[in-house]
């Protein structure tokens, strides 16, 4: 007889760690946390959560890595969590032919464990301690995307227990190549769709990964904020240029006199916009070190997107190292200077997930570079002086490259034209005994939810004016909506989940937040909804909805 799963219960010393995730604003009460081992272990803990009538209005959740940015897999109507980090092997299949990760499994298991044994990578993204299990059902990116792609166009099959007769769970393993049509649904549901709507995903398989260059080069840069001060031409400038330069990059029409025959599909960078009162603006850079023109394209680069700094002989902002932690990234003073690193120890010294605090996120897809507006905007919430949060910022990752090789029906990822993607960032600490017990806790937040009031607002209100002309989101452009005509944004990151979009408030163009994730992939999302979990076992607040009968 099979063991019964691990549960972990309110009185188990245990319980306050796994009842919570990296973001320490959502913590959930539920009734006990399984520790999941096997996929069989997932089965039974499914069916006892369903065999119990006094759940049926409670959810069942399931975290792998526990960096959900918003409160679906924590919050109060939680009855049970499904922690499926331990599942976390990699290793090549014989019978699939591919190699299988299964879902517990962090970005930096997979990095190490594949890489190790095989010299190949996934590309996935720069956070280590992130588990694939969202990561991958959710598209997945990383500093190899614009070279390798998304994490999803390497998926071959998954495996994924449902219950789609609403009462009893089974392994169900879907294939790209599945001749049953609802099985590839389900397989195509798991490149883009997001997780925790369709069951719990327990395994991947991956076939056609590639190897890595073996050596990279990289660099960090930083530039003082006292300097933008005194130009705010200059950081307009920054980030004028720096999204010129991928739209440019993905159009093909790179200046020629700055860049020669150059090309730079190998060319990963996070450009850092912090808050003014951090003190300094970051630039994180990687491509590939093995090529003889690398340093030499590294420098054309920096040339241009900082070509208005200097006036003859004269820096009016200077380079600086990047010797503070920016966001969910360390500082990286030794990457001043052109380094160049073996790939796997390149991409140890850029993991990184910062230190659990409170967060709130946004994101958007850009098929261009900025518009004047965006960047007046940018800059005006920057230099907001009335909010003074030295971890707060914008980071826009470049993209697009091979990402955009992909058409947008192959996966469930339909923003295949875009060459940036920003992620609004603002992180917070309790910081105020607000039920004075003498100490800082998530019960300070319960008593007194203005402690994270002044961050929402200001996030908000960067986010909304940034997009103002697009109704306060970053619009698909769509017909039906007039104002969209001229957008060149392309909707959200499923994976950087705000629910903010669905608020009508703030989202005032009247794009619905399912749109703005997955344009048309939508109506095949909810197909695979109505397949696989029509009785909505699975679901949060933007969950994939079982479309309606007629």
């Amino acid at each position: 007889m099979a063991a019964s799963p691990i549960e972990v219960g309110s009185n188990d010393a245990r319980y306050e760690a796994l009842r919570r995730g990296f973001n320490q604003r959502w913590i959930a009460k539920p009734d006990y946390v399984v520790v999941a081992t096997t996929a069989d272990d997932v089965v039974a803990a499914l069916a006892k959560f369903r065999s119990n009538p006094a759940n049926s209005e409670r959810r069942i959740t399931v975290r792998s890595g526990g960096h959900c940015y918003e409160n679906f897999v924590s919050s109060g109507d939680v009855g049970v969590i499904i922690d499926v980090s331990q599942m976390n092997r990699v290793y090549f299949d014989p019978e699939m032919d591919a190699y299988c990760i299964e879902a517990g499994a962090t970005n930096w298991h997979s990095t190490t464990q594949l890489y190790r044994s095989t010299g190949l990578a996934l590309p996935g993204g720069s956070c280590y301690s992130v588990g694939l299990g969202g990561h991958v059902s959710g598209g997945g990116y990383g500093l190899l995307s614009r070279d390798f792609g998304l994490t999803v166009d390497y998926l071959y099959a998954v495996e994924v227990v449902t219950v789609a007769d609403g009462k009893t769970p089974k392994k169900t393993v879907a294939r790209k190549d599945s001749t049953d049509a609802s099985l590839r649904d389900l397989w195509w549901a798991h490149t883009g769709g997001g997780g925790g709507n369709f069951g719990v995903i327990t395994r991947y398989w991956f076939r056609g990964l590639r190897k890595p260059p073996a050596q990279v080069l990289a660099r960090s840069v930083a530039w003082k904020w006292e300097d933008f001060l005194a130009r705010p031409d200059l950081f307009k400038s920054l980030v004028r240029r720096y999204g010129q330069f991928f739209e440019y990059e993905n159009k093909g029409t790179l200046p020629a006199a700055s860049f020669g025959t150059y090309k730079y599909r190998d060319l990963f960078t996070l450009l850092k916009l912090t808050h003014m009162s951090s003190g300094k603006v970051g630039l994180i850079i990687q491509l590939d070190g093995t090529k003889d023109h690398s340093v030499h394209r590294l420098a054309a680069f920096m040339k241009w997107i900082t070509a208005d700094f200097k006036t003859g002989d004269t820096y009016h902002v200077e380079e600086t190292p990047l010797d503070q932690a920016i966001g969910e990234h360390p500082a990286m003073g030794s990457l001043f200077i052109p380094t160049r690193l073996p790939w796997l120890t390149a991409t140890q010294s850029i993991n990184d997930s910062g230190p659990n605090r409170c967060g709130k996120y946004k994101s958007a897809y850009m098929t261009k570079g900025f518009t004047e507006h965006q960047i007046d905007a940018i800059h005006r919430h920057l230099t907001d002086g009335k909010y003074t949060n030295p971890d707060a910022l914008v980071q826009v990752d470049s993209y697009g490259g091979a990402v955009n090789d992909v058409g947008p029906e192959e996966t469930a990822v339909p923003q295949r034209s875009s060459v940036m993607k920003l992620q609004y960032q603002a992180y917070w600490t309790w910081g105020t005994d607000a039920d004075k017990n003498g100490v800082y806790d998530y019960l300070d937040a319960e008593k007194d939810p203005e402690i994270a009031g002044p961050h929402l607002r200001w996030i908000r209100n960067f986010y909304q004016d940034v997009y103002r002309p697009t109704g306060g989101v970053p619009a698909v452009v769509d017909p039906a909506y007039p104002a969209t005509k001229d957008a060149n944004t392309d909707g959200c990151y499923i994976n950087y989940p705000d629910v903010d979009i669905s608020d009508t408030k703030l989202n005032t163009l009247g794009q619905p937040w399912h749109q703005l994730y997955y344009k048309n992939s939508y109506k095949r999302l909810q197909r695979a909804k109505k397949l696989w979990d029509p009785h909505n076992i699975f679901r949060h607040a933007q969950s994939v909805a079982v479309p309606k009968t007629t």
